[in-house]
């Protein structure tokens, strides 16, 4: 008689070592790579672009960026403030503290149109749109952020403009 020998069915182990080592070496690097991939965003508003223009009553404040300076002006009673290069600086301190005149002056107000001449390069332009959106305070011995004009309209300047010399608050 002949014998039947059953066969062992076995099932095969799985190797994953090679899915764990990428895996410990996969998942530290995707979670150091999100920090770095974070961005920052301005929202800017370009004239022309939906919206009424403003009421003949209402405040228009302008503030004009060129390489020889800054200049703040209200669209109907002209210069407000010409803030010339400082030791060969744009005068950041001068625009905040005017900015904080003009905003206790009209509190209400959160617009304002940045006009930016030629030649202005992009970190100067970026540290005025920081200094006119808001200022560093102290409220209940915290530092926080006080808003002045947080929204903010873009536009060239006009090609014949030049910063003064002096202006009064």
């Amino acid at each position: 008689m002949r014998r039947r020998h059953r066969r062992l069915n076995h099932a095969p182990d799985l190797d994953i070592t090679a899915f764990m080592n990428l895996m410990i070496v996969l998942v530290p690097v995707l979670l150091l790579g999100m920090v770095f991939s974070q961005m920052r965003t301005i929202d800017l508003n370009f004239p022309g672009q939906g919206g009424e223009p403003p009421p003949a009553d209402q405040v228009q404040l302008q503030i004009t960026l060129l390489p020889g300076g800054l200049s703040v002006a209200d669209s109907k009673r002209g210069e407000i403030k010409a803030l010339p290069l400082t030791n060969g600086q744009q005068d950041f301190e001068g625009l905040r503290e005017t900015m904080k005149a003009l905003k206790a002056r009209w509190p209400e107000k959160t617009d304002l149109v940045l006009q930016v001449g030629p030649d202005v390069d992009y970190q100067t332009l970026v540290t005025t749109l920081d200094t006119v959106r808001s200022y560093p305070t102290v409220v209940a011995a915290s530092v926080v952020q006080a808003e002045l004009f947080p929204d903010i309209a873009l536009m060239d300047a006009p090609p014949a403009t030049s910063v003064s010399s002096g202006g009064g608050a």
